[in-house]
């Protein structure tokens, strides 16, 4: 109890050590979101509307690519952004932006997914409209997503979750360097093995508390959506 009570103190005294790695990892997350959703929504409503050879393959891959081992994406980025690898000389290993493009890739493929799964269901309904007005793939992919907002909304709050707990790949890319990449998961591992608890266990409330504030968004977006559609029916 006194390691929570201490750890409680050490949230409500605004430390400015603690807030800058949530601010990191906010930052790092909320950009891997919106660049992840950019790419992922427009792909997933299109790979609903559209039919040509290995598009099965693309949503049988883009499915399995949910579960990838995120130490995997951490060590293809690093590679990849090593002085040996083709973008070494870019120089962003070790840095925020580097830890931004391990996340962005964890979360696409899920962000892609789940918007590809709320958007084919409505194409049913709109299949002959856009059939009789000759209506361009793009606007129908707009139409789509928009009408599917709702649970567009939750496959972008699912990939933000996703985001702000990964551990493996930040590491790989970012280093856990103190002031720099040090973000909310990796300074709890690095405080839990150095046996500063205090802070790992304040830094985990308020990871907890963003994910529980999460997961309510999520079912107040879904619930609206459920209420939007029967009152569309």
């Amino acid at each position: 109890m006194d390691i929570l009570s201490t750890a409680v103190s050490l949230i409500l005294s605004a430390d400015r050590d603690l807030f800058a790695i949530i601010a990191l990892s906010l930052q790092v997350s909320l950009t891997a979101t919106l660049i992840a959703s950019l790419v992922a929504i427009p792909a997933g409503a299109a790979l609903a509307i559209l039919r040509f050879p290995g598009r099965r393959l693309l949503l049988v891959v883009s499915t399995a690519f949910m579960a990838l081992p995120p130490v995997v994406v951490g060590l293809a980025v690093y590679l990849l952004l090593s002085r040996s690898g083709p973008l070494g000389t870019l120089g962003l290993l070790f840095t925020p932006t580097a830890m931004v493009v391990a996340q962005s890739i964890l979360i696409l493929p899920i962000v892609l997914s789940l918007t590809h799964q709320a958007v084919e269901p409505l194409l049913r309904d709109y299949d002959r409209l856009f059939t009789a007005l000759d209506t361009p793939r793009h606007l129908q992919v707009r139409t789509l997503i928009w009408d599917a907002r709702f649970a567009v909304a939750v496959a972008v709050l699912a990939g933000f979750g996703r985001a702000l707990a990964e551990v493996g790949a930040v590491i790989v890319v970012g280093g856990n360097i103190n002031g720099l990449t040090r973000v909310m998961t990796t300074t709890i591992a690095l405080e839990t093995s150095k046996g500063n608890l205090t802070l790992a266990l304040a830094l985990g409330l308020v990871l907890i508390t963003i994910a529980f504030a999460v997961n309510l968004l999520i079912h107040a977006v879904a619930r609206r959506g459920e209420i939007y559609q029967m009152v569309r029916k």
